[in-house]
């Protein structure tokens, strides 16, 4: 395996595969290595989708063999660090690897230590998370017969701020369809102080929480989790509210307040991966320090970013990356032929499709200043307004996006 590539790509995950399959598709003839540990490649935002029984899992899930560009060398290894005075990245076990340039994508990494307990309690018993096993969360509400059902997320960033409130949806309507809702109180507790930052969107949330009774509590920052005894513990920041306040058995430990529920749903605490946090091309968060609108890192001009890792203002999802590739793969190409960056900026653009029923969904479309800015394409499907809920919207969720991900994305297409 050769040791210097003109690109050097760290991550088989959306971002990852996305650039090096763009390159390679504009030049066949360069040189594009990509760091990659993992044998599978999963798309994700069907997850929420298995959670709530209506996605095959296995559906989700390919051999990263099968989209790794077939021009690229994929080096299966794990970086572990970086030397980027001498365009040096460090693996596992595979040696050093030199670079012209550096395309940093590895995603995000759970750190359970961030919330004690959760951890211990997570993906056993009534505790589920979509992001960590889909399929536990589908068992969790199948077997649910009543009580307080918890939906909440930590303080962190997370991968699609959306996801934990989605799958509170579909699972209020499969306890409807269950027949224990009058026994159920549904809690939705964030840290967050909105339920969310669109305001068009907001509006067709809040409609939609009435009709399901759902008690919404803001400023609710997770701090541990007693699994054994199902209480989740809870500080309040300073703009604690609530929203269609429920009665739920709540108990008093100093200044923190414990829910029980009955099942419990979360987003995992989450943070850059510990190599990229002990590297120099960390900002004080520990999150990838590069420009929000040119994704070039802001010390190494030879070294971009994208994906969840950025430490940028925008959504961790897919649909922002989709907008970050054309600008890292432009900067890269204008650098290598005239020594300057493209003309492409990334102006923050991410979407985020809210499921809000079995058949139902609202996509909320936004940039940095939180303007909502949908996509004209739209009007082509006969969606008029998708800031409010349509049936069109979830067949885009179910059947279209997956298709798309899968056939031109990682293909390199420009979708």
């Amino acid at each position: 395996m050769e040791s210097h590539y003109e690109i050097l790509v760290i991550g088989g995950g959306t971002g990852g595969i996305m650039v090096a399959s763009r390159l390679l598709k504009e030049n066949k003839s360069l040189k594009v290595g990509v760091i990659e540990p993992a044998d599978t490649h999963y798309y994700q935002p069907a997850w929420t989708l298995v959670g709530a029984g209506t996605f095959d899992y296995d559906k989700t899930a390919r051999p990263m063999s099968s989209v790794m560009p077939k021009r690229a060398t994929w080096i299966k290894d794990k970086a572990t660090g970086f030397k980027p005075e001498e365009n040096t990245v460090q693996t596992a076990s595979s040696g050093d690897f030199t670079y012209d340039y550096l395309v940093v994508a590895p995603g995000i990494a759970y750190d359970w230590s961030l919330v004690p307990g959760l951890g211990d309690a997570m993906d056993k018993g009534v505790v589920c998370s979509n992001y960590t096993d889909p399929v536990h969360t589908w068992n969790v509400l199948k077997n649910f017969k009543g009580g307080t059902a918890l939906f909440t997320q930590p303080a962190t960033p997370i991968k699609c701020g959306g996801a934990p409130q989605k799958i509170m949806y579909l699972a209020e309507s499969h306890i409807q369809k269950a027949g224990v809702r009058d026994k159920t109180t549904v809690v939705f507790a964030s840290p967050g102080t909105t339920i969310f930052g669109v305001p068009e969107v907001k509006k067709t949330l809040l409609e939609i929480v009435d009709k399901k009774d759902i008690n919404l509590r803001f400023g609710y920052k997770l701090e541990k989790v007693d699994g054994p005894n199902q209480i989740a513990w809870y500080s309040f920041m300073d703009h604690e509210d609530e929203y269609n306040h429920k009665d739920v058995k709540t108990e008093k430990d100093g200044n923190l307040t414990g829910i029980h529920f009955d099942m419990m749903h979360t987003a995992p605490p989450s943070a850059a991966p510990k190599f990229i946090q002990d590297s120099p091309l960390a900002n004080e968060g520990g999150w990838l320090d590069i420009d929000q609108y040119t994704l070039q890192h802001k010390k190494y001009p030879n070294v971009f970013g994208l994906g969840d890792v950025a430490g940028i203002p925008a959504a961790k999802t897919g649909a922002a990356i989709r907008k970050q590739v054309p600008v890292v793969i432009q900067n890269i190409r204008m650098l290598k032929s005239k020594n300057i960056l493209g003309s492409k900026t990334y102006n923050g653009y991410s979407s985020c499709p809210i499921v809000t029923d079995y058949g139902k969904m609202v996509l909320a479309e936004f940039d940095y200043d939180n303007n909502f800015t949908p996509d004209p394409k739209l009007k082509m499907m006969l969606i008029g307004d998708s800031s409010k809920e349509h049936w069109r919207l979830w067949m885009l969720k179910k059947y279209g996006l997956p298709y798309l991900y899968w056939n031109k994305m990682m293909k390199g297409q420009d979708v």
